[in-house]
Parts: C-alpha cells; sequence; structure tokens
C-alpha cells in the first residue's frame, strides 16, 4: 500500500544505512493532550512500518490526560476500539541523542485502513487549514517559543517544587534571574546537550535565556516557512528538552504555571502569511500604514479567541498562568511592541512583519494551537474583520475590544468550546468532539477530587 502520509521505504533504508548502531525506535502518535503515545519497535521492524505502516488502536486518540479511556469520544465501544493505521511523518526519522544503546525516533500520523486521515489526530486539522489557505494561494510560516521550568526531583520541606540546582556545581538559586547569562552557565552542560539533540533531528533551536521566574527558561526556533514543519519542530523539541532534562537529573516541567508566586510559561506563536511568489502579505506597502490583510488577521483572531481559549489553555493548570501582569494576556487586545497584549505585532522591518500569538500556555497542543490560529486567520481575511483600535501602554488595564472577553475559568472555556461553531469548523466535527469530551471528562475528574487546599482550608474551620 502506497504512504498515505507521503512517507517512503527509501527514507529508512538510507537512515538504516547510515546509522548501524541504531537498535530501536520509538514510534510517536501526538494526541490531543500532546503526549506522545505509541511503541518502541525492533531495528528489524521499521521498513515494514514504512511499507505498511503500524497498526494502533482507535482509542488511542481518546485518552485523557492520565491516559484513561473517555467513552463520550466515540473513539472506544462505538467502534469496538478497532485498530487503525499510523504512518510515518517524512522526514521525522531522526536519531535519539545520548542513548545507549542507540535508539532512533519518527513520529506518526494516523489514517484509516483505506488510507484517509483519521480526523481525530491533531496533526490532520492542522494540515486541513494549511490546504484550505493553499487553495486561495497563502502560505503560513512561522515558529513556536518555548518557555519551560527546570525543577529538581525532589520537592520542598513544604512539599511544593523548587527550581533545579545547576547541573555544573549544585549551585541553587531561588531568584528571579531573567536575563542573566551567568545564572545560564550552571546549566551550560544539559544545554549542549539539548543543542546536540537539535542538531541530530535539525530542529533549528536558537537562543536561550533565564526567563522571568526562578527556574525557568526559553528557548527559541528559527522561523520555518512551513507551518505544520515548525508544529513538528515544537513536539519533537519538548522531547529533547524532557529527555535531556531526565538524563541530566533533573525535570523539565511543561506545565503552564508550576509555581504560584510567579509568572507561568507560554507557547508563543509566530505566525505570518505567504503569498505565492514568497511575498509576506502582512507586510504594509505605504510607510506608517498597516497592511489591511494584517489588519484582517487580527480581527480574525481577536473575534474567535473567547470560543479558542480551550485549545490555548487546556487544563485545570492553565487558568493559573492569566494573571494581570504576569505576561499572560487577559483580553483579546492588540498592540504593537507590546508584551502586555494577546495578539502583538513585533518591531522589526516590514518584510518580516508578523504577528505573536501570546494566549497558549506550553501545556497546549502547538498542532491544534496553529490549526485554530489559522483558522481564524482565514476567518478575518476572508470577512475582513476590524481589529478595533490598538493598545497601547498597559494592556491590563486596557478596555476589552468590541470582541468580547475570554473566559474567566476552565470550565466557562468548554462551555464556550463546546457551543462554537467556529472551532468546529477550525479542528473538524470529529476532533472538537473528541477534544471537547475528553477535557469535560479532564474537567469533572478535577471537579471531585478534595485537594490538600480543602483540607488546610475547611477540615477544622466549618
Amino acid at each position: 500500500m502506497t504512504s498515505p502520509s507521503g512517507s517512503s521505504l527509501d527514507e529508512a533504508k538510507r537512515f538504516l544505512d547510515a546509522n548501524p548502531d541504531i537498535e530501536a525506535f520509538d514510534i510517536v502518535l501526538t494526541d490531543v493532550n500532546g503526549i506522545g503515545r505509541g511503541k518502541i519497535i525492533r531495528r528489524h521492524e521499521l521498513a515494514g512500518v514504512y511499507e505498511s505502516g503500524r497498526h494502533l488502536p482507535i482509542s488511542i486518540l481518546g485518552l485523557d490526560i492520565t491516559g484513561e479511556d473517555v467513552h463520550e469520544t466515540g473513539l472506544i465501544w462505538d467502534s469496538g476500539d478497532g485498530d487503525l493505521r499510523a504512518w510515518p511523518i517524512p522526514g521525522t526519522l531522526v536519531r535519539l541523542h545520548g542513548t545507549s544503546p542507540a535508539r532512533g525516533q519518527v513520529l506518526m500520523a494516523m489514517y484509516h485502513l483505506d488510507g484517509t486521515p483519521m480526523t481525530s489526530d491533531p496533526r490532520h486539522a492542522l494540515a486541513r487549514q494549511v490546504g484550505k489557505l493553499a487553495e486561495k494561494g497563502l502560505h503560513p510560516a512561522g515558529a513556536f517559543e518555548l518557555e519551560f521550568f527546570l525543577l529538581a526531583n525532589e520537592r520542598d520541606a513544604e512539599g511544593r517544587v523548587q527550581p533545579a540546582s545547576a547541573v555544573l556545581d549544585g549551585r541553587r538559586s531561588g531568584k528571579t534571574e531573567v536575563y542573566s547569562v551567568d545564572h545560564l552557565h550552571g546549566m551550560e552542560p544539559l544545554f549542549s546537550d539539548i543543542y546536540a539533540a537539535c542538531a541530530a533531528q535539525d530542529i533549528p533551536a536558537e537562543t536561550i535565556i533565564s526567563e522571568y521566574a526562578p527556574g525557568q527558561y526559553e528557548l527559541t526556533l528559527r522561523y520555518r516557512k512551513d507551518a505544520m514543519r515548525a508544529a513538528d519542530d515544537l513536539v519533537m523539541l519538548k522531547r529533547i528538552v524532557r529527555a535531556q532534562a531526565r538524563r541530566h537529573g533533573v525535570t523539565a516541567c511543561f506545565m503552564a504555571k508550576p509555581i504560584e508566586k510567579y509568572a507561568g510559561s507560554g507557547m508563543h506563536f509566530h505566525v505570518s502569511m505567504l503569498d505565492g511568489a514568497g511575498g509576506n502579505v502582512f507586510s504594509e506597502a505605504t510607510e506608517g500604514k498597516w497592511a489591511p490583510t494584517l489588519l484582517n488577521a487580527l480581527g480574525g483572531l481577536a473575534g474567535t479567541m473567547a470560543e479558542s481559549m480551550l485549545v490555548f489553555a487546556p487544563h485545570a493548570n492553565s487558568w493559573r498562568r492569566f494573571v494581570a501582569q504576569s505576561y499572560a494576556p487577559v483580553a483579546p487586545t492588540w498592540g504593537v511592541n507590546n508584551r502586555s497584549v494577546a495578539l502583538r505585532v513585533p518591531a522589526g522591518d516590514v518584510k518580516n512583519r508578523r504577528i505573536e500569538h501570546r494566549p497558549s500556555g506550553v501545556d497546549a497542543n502547538p498542532y491544534l494551537v496553529a490549526a485554530t490560529v489559522l483558522a481564524g486567520i482565514a476567518k478575518g481575511l476572508d470577512e475582513k474583520l476590524d481589529p478595533g483600535p490598538e493598545t497601547t501602554g498597559n494592556g491590563y488595564a486596557a478596555e476589552a475590544p468590541a470582541g468580547g472577553t475570554m473566559p474567566s475559568d476552565w470550565r466557562g472555556a468548554i462551555e464556550a468550546a463546546k457551543g462554537s461553531a467556529f472551532l468546529r469548523q477550525a479542528l473538524g466535527e470529529d476532533l472538537h468532539r473528541t477534544f471537547t469530551e475528553i477535557k469535560f471528562a479532564e474537567y469533572l475528574r478535577v471537579a471531585r477530587t478534595v485537594s490538600e487546599l480543602d483540607y488546610h482550608l475547611y477540615l477544622h474551620e466549618v
């Protein structure tokens, strides 16, 4: 059977010939929570995966954050939990740095047995939005930023997480070492392995900085002219950071808000739109006057943000990040060179004009984020939507634009997403149902849990 993903057996053969020491491969399918699920196969099995795909149960795309079935997705017993076929994503067969014995990895996408895309696979939702834009002669380009914490494996005396000590010499700091270059030196052995792993996987990792909380860092990726590859980059980079941190005895944390007193971690998506000749349609033709396409794109993103927030903030912890003056936006505002808004137009030269989409936490699924952002841009361009006036100064003090405010909590975001015709179109009917039902099941799990905070507040007081 011809691979519906476009992968070829020649790619596998060339890789095996070039890497005779690799003994096994991780085959990784990304679910709606952004969790990599799949198998480890032996070297001799790789050719078969490229020739015939690999059977995986349909239920693998209907799991909650804990790996439990969510029956309401319709992906479990309604279908008899039958096997579908996962196929390799071209260009993602790579070597895993530092593994012993040597191991490789390939990302997978899910298809029905007849080769049609399985529409509850998040990657296919992004592919569909990219394809719809291509029909209009538009091609999205972009890159994600990865913010994360490096934490100690052990909790502190009060049971709270704490920043990891420097892997170089064990030095500990509880300060906000924002932009401190000397502080970065303490993690240099870990960062060097991250860069080496990125080089082995052709991931264009660039600048690393110490971010705005103890133990928090940001790693940027080079811009891609292919938004699909930009999302693949982020998926692969998170796996690299997590694996290399573990090898150095620390925990890479991708929770949106792991430490209550400090800023959380975002996953900003920088996006622009190219025409068939490679020109940036967001670039202004007249100095000092914004391109109508840029304004319409901003209008689409602002107008659809409220109903899309479950994609950008998918978990209970995600909503702890949205606090005024915390570098996380609290309204669908836009502005130029302003980090207090949701949609930032960075300062820079005209030909590189882009939108920095800031609401998403690092716990969000990059395929879903990119698909939803592109659908919002497309809506803005099609309907020539007005984003309203630019927000200047303190965006946290600004009034919400005419498009409305964001939901104030997780339950509100779930309800908005469930009823959203826009999100149903952005993700597709099947994935919309799968995603919202999984999130509602997670909400119920959290809501019925009696926490330590409950005991602290109420055990002896009421």
